[in-house]
C-alpha cells in the first residue's frame, strides 16, 4: 500500500473514527450515493462494518450515460450488504434543466457543463433524502481524484464526512480486497472494471487525468514523500507528466477549501501546493 500501514489497521481506524464522527453528531444513519464503483462501494462496506447494515441506505441515481452493469453492480452491492436502496433515476430531471437553461446559456452546453450538473443533481436528491430521514450523507472521494481537481463542489464533493478522502486509489482497490477478504461484498465487476464516473458516453477518469497506478505514485512523492518535482524528474519521472500533475493540482486548489471534514488516516491529509515547472 502507498499509504504506511497495512489493510486491517487502515480498516480498523476508519470503522472506529467513523463510529466516533457519528456518535459526536448524535446520528445513527447514514446514506451513501451508490455509482457501481469501487469508492461508493468501499465507503458503504465500511459504513456497514461501523454502524451495520440497519444504519446505512443507499440511493442509486442512475442518468442517460450511466451502463446497465453499474446500476447491476449497485444492485448486488446492497444486496450482499443486506441495506436498503432506493432508485432514483435522474435522466428526466436532467433533461428538463437542460431544455429550462436553453435561453441562459444561448448555445448548447459544453461538457463540464453537462457532467458536472447530472454530480449537483445527485447531490441535491442526496441532500433530500438526509433532510427527510435525518441520515448524514457520506462523501465517496479519494485521495487521488481530490489531489487533481476530479470532483465536483456542491456535487459528489458534499457530504457529512469525507470517509475515503485521505486514501489514494490504488489503496482503495487494497482496502475493498481486505474486505473481500473477510466477507465477500464488492461484487468483482466493480473490483476489476476501468473507473469511470459515467458522466458522458464512453467517459474514463483516465480521460482527465493520468491513470491511477501512475498518478499515485507521484501523487505520495509529492505529499508524504516530500519530493519536490525536480527530484522526481530527476529521479526518471517524464517532466510533462510532472508538470501535468502540478498544474492540474493547483488549478484545483481553490475546492479544498470547500471540502467536507475528512476521515484522516495519514500525517498529510492535504496536499502542499507546488509551483508549476512551466507556469510563469
Amino acid at each position: 500500500m502507498l499509504t504506511n500501514t497495512t489493510p486491517d489497521i487502515l480498516h480498523d481506524k476508519i470503522v472506529m473514527t467513523l463510529r466516533h464522527f457519528m456518535k459526536s453528531a448524535g446520528k445513527n444513519k447514514v446514506v451513501v450515493g451508490l455509482s457501481g464503483g469501487i469508492d461508493s462501494a468501499v465507503v458503504a462496506t465500511l459504513a456497514v462494518n461501523a454502524l451495520g447494515a440497519e444504519s446505512v441506505s443507499g440511493i442509486l441515481m442512475p442518468s442517460p450515460f450511466s451502463t446497465l452493469h453499474s446500476v447491476s453492480d449497485a444492485v448486488e452491492l446492497s444486496e450482499n450488504l443486506k441495506i436498503r436502496y432506493n432508485t432514483v433515476p435522474i435522466e428526466a430531471i436532467f433533461h428538463k434543466y437542460m431544455r429550462e437553461l436553453t435561453d441562459l446559456f444561448g448555445e448548447d452546453p459544453n461538457r463540464l457543463t453537462v457532467e458536472n450538473l447530472q454530480a449537483r443533481i445527485r447531490s441535491t436528491i442526496l441532500m433530500a433524502s438526509s433532510n427527510q430521514t435525518g441520515a448524514l450523507l457520506l462523501n465517496t472521494s479519494n485521495k487521488s481524484e481530490m489531489s487533481m481537481g476530479y470532483g465536483t463542489l456542491y456535487g459528489d464533493l458534499s457530504g457529512a464526512v469525507m470517509v475515503i478522502g485521505d486514501i489514494y486509489k490504488l489503496d482503495v482497490y487494497e482496502l475493498a480486497r481486505y474486505m473481500n477478504s473477510l466477507k465477500r461484498s464488492i461484487p468483482d465487476s466493480t473490483m476489476t472494471k476501468e473507473p469511470s464516473a459515467e458522466l458522458s458516453v464512453g467517459q474514463k477518469d483516465s480521460d482527465s487525468i493520468p491513470p491511477y497506478d501512475v498518478l499515485d505514485p507521484i501523487l505520495y512523492s509529492l505529499n508524504e514523500g516530500g519530493k519536490t518535482p525536480e527530484e522526481i524528474i530527476a529521479s526518471g519521472v517524464d517532466k510533462k507528466l510532472v508538470d501535468r500533475i502540478i498544474c492540474l493540482r493547483n488549478s484545483a486548489s481553490f475546492k479544498g477549501a470547500q471540502l467536507p471534514p475528512m476521515i484522516q488516516v495519514g500525517e498529510y491529509p492535504l496536499l502542499p501546493a507546488n509551483k508549476c515547472i512551466s507556469c510563469k
